[in-house]
């Protein structure tokens, strides 16, 4: 099993997909229940939403699924998100508050260490691979981090989400221009809801990462799945009427993004 699958591009930017992934080994597949093997929480069809739209950028995307180990969480086990509900490194329940596993199944600390090293490691050192290889070109990289999720789940958010959900740690993973152009695009996508560093202000990778003053910015795009999904429930079906639209906001933002790490170039950060 290839846990990554990476497409090298030209562009100062990279699209990064943590959460995309379906494949669980089968000694990790046959500890968990039937509501775990249904693998709900997967971000569904991001990786085929985004494709193309910048052709020159970098991708880097996880094949395993996020109930084998998180990629998006802190190898720590910090949470993200004190004293709210989330899940965590090694989810033990899905995103209903659920059981995942097996009774007498869950991962133990042994367990979560050997993924670790054997997934959320390996994923995160060709990520930053990549981040080098592109701000070594360019001088400059912006790695745009992929999720999507339901619009609405009570377990982790009262209402029902935006469209458009832009995370930058409360300004702190990317310089303010690309911060303010992401956000003035969604706003102005007609018919679309937004905010910016809203329930999600981004996850461990984009706060990982992104490091404007050395030139490396992260910023994470949260979409709400019944954006381009038929139906956030099984089988999670790609609306292609939907995606169409969607995708050309997308496109704008993905070029305005880089558009905006070029003027960064040119102008010697």
């Amino acid at each position: 099993m290839a846990l990554f699958e990476i497409n090298q591009g030209t562009s100062p930017v990279i699209l990064a997909f943590p959460h995309t992934g379906t494949e669980v080994p089968p000694e990790i597949h046959d500890r968990l229940n039937d509501n775990g093997k249904r693998l709900a929480d997967t971000d569904w069809h991001i990786h085929d939403l985004y494709a193309g739209l910048l052709p020159d950028a970098t991708t880097v995307r996880a094949t395993f699924h996020r109930y084998v180990i998180d990629a998006n969480r802190d190898p720590s086990g910090t949470s993200l998100y004190p004293g709210q509900n989330t899940t965590g490194l090694v989810p033990e329940t899905d995103f209903d508050g659920l059981a995942i596993w097996r009774e007498g199944e869950e991962p133990k600390d042994k367990d979560i260490a050997d993924r670790l090293r054997r997934f959320h490691a390996p994923y995160h050192a060709a990520l930053a691979a990549e981040i080098e290889r592109v701000k070594g070109i360019h001088g400059v990289a912006v790695l745009y981090d992929c999720h999507s999720i339901r619009s609405t789940i009570p377990f982790l958010f009262d209402g029902r989400l935006p469209d458009f959900n832009i995370g930058t740690d409360m300004g702190r993973t990317c310089d303010p221009s690309i911060e303010s152009s992401v956000a003035e695009i969604a706003a102005k996508a007609a018919g679309y809801t937004n905010i910016l560093n809203g329930r999600f202000k981004g996850g461990w990778t984009t706060r990982h990462y992104g490091k404007p003053e050395q030139g490396v910015h992260a910023i994470q795009m949260e979409l709400a799945q019944i954006s381009h999904l038929t139906t956030e429930a099984p089988p999670f079906a790609y609306d292609e009427a939907k995606a169409k639209k969607l995708r050309l906001h997308l496109k704008a933002i993905l070029e305005r993004i880089e558009t905006t790490a070029f003027a960064f170039k040119n102008k010697g950060e």
